[in-house]
């Protein structure tokens, strides 16, 4: 966020897009963005490693490179812009650097990224509250049925 007014802050929290999944560097995303070609606009996805973010609040930004026929292409989005329409997490990926720029002048095999399993923190945080949520609710219906159980035994005597 911004570090010049406690205004701009405010506006840019009422506009920062909640919809954007958590992603780093070395992680393969797809992006689907809106193209207009000619008259019509369509959506065209572009999948490749996050080699750069730049996590500013609603001026944060994010380049995706990928090699198609041996050419390298990278793409550089804004988080807040209103063409990207959605970001995919495809595989998360292990890397020990922030910008990853030395993979432009690695080709094949030595520009590989090892695959991380699992999800991150914030990720698995929010499963564990879910799962807990729902062993809460299996544990008070287990609850009433003992209770419904118990009130049909006195009623029986």
């Amino acid at each position: 966020m911004s570090q010049a007014s406690p205004i701009i802050q405010d506006l840019e929290r009422e506009l920062v897009r909640k919809d954007i999944p958590e992603f780093r560097p070395g992680d393969t995303i797809a992006v689907h963005a809106l193209i207009s070609e000619g008259g019509k606009e369509r959506i065209q996805v572009f999948e490749g490693v996050c080699i750069h973010r730049k996590r500013r609040g609603l001026r944060g930004s994010f380049t995706v490179r990928k090699v198609t026929d041996n050419i390298g292409v990278e793409r550089v989005w804004s988080l807040a812009s209103p063409r990207v329409t959605k970001i995919e997490l495809v595989s998360r990926g292990r890397v020990r650097r922030a910008k990853l720029y030395y993979l432009r002048d690695r080709r094949g095999n030595a520009a590989r990224i090892k695959r991380k399993v699992g999800d991150y923190k914030s990720a698995l945080a929010a499963k564990e509250a879910e799962r807990a949520e729902k062993a809460e609710a299996k544990k008070e219906k287990k609850g009433k049925r003992k209770q419904k159980k118990k009130e049909k035994a006195k009623k029986k005597a």
